[in-house]
C-alpha cells in the first residue's frame, strides 16, 4: 500500500506525523528547485511552522517546482505530496512523514503558469534551491553574459531559468499593481539574497526593460539566508528503511538527512510562516558571518574531502573524514585557513570545526565524493579562493587550498586520460579537460592555465607565480605518488 493522505495516520506511533490535515493546505509559498535538499530543509521548517500556527498555518502550503526533470513531481503527486524523511542518527534512524508541499509541478511543463503562481496575491514568499550553477554567476558574483541558457531565455516567451522565471513573474506583479512576494535564495552563494537581486535586475535589463529592473530593485525584498544540512542522494536502502519504519507503507521517494539543521534568515517585512518554531531556524539582522563560516568551513572542507578523497580511493565523505591521514589534513585546513575573516570568537570556531568533523564522520550519511565534487568551477571562488586570498595577503601559508586546487585539477587530468572512475560534472568540463590534454605532462602549464581563469578564480592571487608553482608541485606529487602517500606526508607535517 502506497503512502498517501488516506493512510499516513496508520504509520506506527514511533513515526512523526503532521498535526494538521494536508488536504486543507492553501498555497502561500512557491519554491523553485524541488530536490532532496529542499525536501529535507525548507519543507521541514515550514511543516513545523504550520503545526505551530494552528488554522493560520494552513495558508503556507508550498507549490514546489522541479526545474529539470518531471519524475519527482509525478511521484509526489502519486503520494498526495507526502514522503518520508529519514533522519540518520549515528546510532539509528528516525522517520517523519512530511506534508507541507501542497502541490508539485514541473517548471518546464508549466513555466508560464509558474510565473503566474508567483504573481498570485496569495503567494507571499518564493524560495529557491537551484544550486549555485542555477544562477549562472561568474567568479565575482555577477550574472554570466555568455551563459547559453540565459541567452536562450532572453528571447523566450516562457523562460526556463530561475532568473528568467522571476523576471517574468515580477513583470506580471508590476502590471497588476500588486505587492511582490519576498524572494529567499537558499543556495550556497555568497550574499545570496543580494546576489540574486542583482542577477534578476540585470536579466530584466538585458530583456530591454530597464524600468522593470529599477522597479525590482526598489520594491522586491531579497533577504540573505544561510542554510545548513547534509542531505545525501537517495539510496535503495532508503525505501527499505521507510517501508519498515512506516509499518509496511510503501514510499517511492524517501530521503535521508543528518540530524543537524540550521536556517539563518535576514529579517524582512511582510507575512511569513513561524519558521522559528523549528529549533534550527532563526531570524537575524545580518547573515554575513554565519554564511561565511558555513561556505568556507563546511563547504570548502567538503571540497577538499571530495577531491583529495576521490584520488585516494575513498568513496564517501564519511570515509574521507575518517581517514587517518586526510581527516587531520582537512581539520587543519578548516581551522587554520578557512576561518579567514570569519568574525566569531575562537572558542566558537573551535566548537564549530569539531562539530563539522563529527557530522562528516557520521556513518549513517552516505554522501558520495562524486556528488560533492560536482561543479567545482562554480564553487571555487567563494568557498576556497576568498579565504585563500585573505590568508596570502596576511602572509599566512595555504597548504590546504593548494592541495585542494591541485586535487581538483588532477580529477580533470585523469578524466581526460580515461583513468578516473568517478564521473565528472562541471559546466566548464570540456574546456578544463582540453587544458589537461594540451599540457598532459606539463604540470606548470596546467597550473598556469587553470589559475589564469578569472571567471573561476577571480583576479591573480597575491604572489601569483608562487601559487602557480606550489599548485604545479602538488600536481607533480599527485602524479608521481599514490594520493594516500601524499596525504600521509602532509598529515605528518603538522
Amino acid at each position: 500500500m502506497k503512502l498517501g493522505r488516506s493512510n499516513f495516520q496508520k504509520a506506527p506511533d514511533t513515526v512523526y506525523k503532521p498535526n494538521f490535515d494536508p488536504a486543507m493546505l492553501r498555497p502561500g509559498i512557491v519554491h523553485l528547485g524541488c530536490g532532496n535538499f529542499h525536501r529535507a530543509h525548507q519543507v521541514t521548517a515550514t511543516q513545523a511552522a504550520i503545526g505551530a500556527m494552528g488554522a493560520d498555518g494552513l495558508q503556507w502550503g508550498i507549490v514546489s517546482a522541479t526545474m529539470r526533470r518531471p519524475e519527482l513531481a509525478l511521484e509526489l503527486v502519486e503520494q498526495d505530496n507526502l514522503y518520508t524523511l529519514l533522519t540518520r542518527e549515528p546510532n539509528g534512524t528516525v522517520a517523519s512523514i512530511m506534508a507541507a508541499i501542497s502541490e508539485a509541478v514541473f517548471a518546464r511543463d508549466t513555466h508560464s503558469t509558474l510565473a503566474a503562481r508567483i504573481a498570485d496575491p496569495r503567494t507571499k514568499i518564493v524560495t529557491l534551491t537551484v544550486t549555485a550553477s542555477g544562477y549562472y554567476l561568474t567568479a565575482d558574483g555577477s550574472i554570466d553574459p555568455e551563459a547559453a541558457d540565459l541567452l536562450a531565455d532572453l528571447k523566450a516567451k516562457s523562460p526556463r531559468t530561475a532568473p528568467g522565471i522571476l523576471v517574468q513573474a515580477m513583470s506580471l506583479v508590476r502590471a497588476k499593481g500588486g505587492t511582490p512576494p519576498v524572494i529567499l535564495c537558499c543556495d550556497n552563494v555568497a550574499n545570496n539574497g543580494r546576489t540574486l537581486r542583482q542577477a534578476v535586475m540585470d536579466f530584466a535589463a538585458w530583456r530591454g526593460n530597464d524600468e522593470l529592473s529599477t522597479w525590482i530593485g526598489e520594491n522586491v525584498q531579497f533577504p540573505d539566508t544561510m542554510v545548513d544540512r547534509i542531505v545525501p542522494a537517495p539510496l535503495s536502502d532508503d525505501k527499505d528503511d521507510a517501508r519498515r519504519l512506516l509499518g509496511g507503507l510503501e514510499d517511492s521517494i524517501p530521503i535521508s538527512a543528518e540530524p543537524w539543521f540550521q536556517w539563518v534568515i535576514q529579517r524582512f517585512d511582510g507575512p511569513r510562516p513561524l519558521w522559528e518554531a523549528h529549533p534550527g531556524a532563526r531570524f537575524v539582522s545580518d547573515v554575513d558571518t554565519f554564511e561565511r563560516a558555513k561556505l568556507q568551513m563546511l563547504n570548502g572542507a567538503h571540497m577538499l574531502l571530495a577531491y583529495a578523497g576521490g584520488l585516494a580511493g575513498l568513496n564517501t565523505i564519511a570515509e574521507a573524514a575518517s581517514d587517518p591521514a586526510l581527516g587531520p589534513v582537512v581539520e587543519r585546513f578548516m581551522r587554520r585557513e578557512q576561518t579567514a575573516d570569519v568574525d566569531l570568537p575562537e572558542d566558537t570556531l573551535d566548537r564549530y570545526a569539531a562539530d563539522l568533523m563529527t557530522r562528516f564522520r557520521n556513518p549513517g550519511i552516505v554522501h558520495e565524493v562524486e556528488r560533492i565534487g560536482r561543479n567545482g568551477s562554480v564553487k571555487m571562488a567563494m568557498r576556497v579562493i576568498r579565504p585563500m586570498r585573505a590568508n596570502l595577503e596576511r602572509g599566512e601559508p595555504t597548504p590546504g587550498a593548494i592541495l585542494l586546487i591541485a586535487s581538483w585539477i588532477r580529477w580533470f587530468a585523469l578524466h581526460e586520460q580515461e583513468a578516473l572512475e568517478i564521473s565528472l560534472t562541471d559546466p566548464r568540463a570540456d574546456h578544463l579537460r582540453q587544458i589537461c590534454a594540451d599540457a598532459r605532462d606539463d604540470h606548470m602549464a596546467q597550473a598556469e592555465a587553470f589559475l589564469a581563469m578569472e571567471e573561476v578564480f577571480g583576479p591573480p592571487l597575491p604572489d601569483h607565480e608562487r601559487q602557480v608553482t606550489a599548485v604545479a608541485k602538488a600536481l607533480g606529487d599527485l602524479t608521481r605518488l599514490e594520493a594516500s602517500e601524499v596525504l600521509r606526508k602532509l598529515a605528518a607535517t603538522g
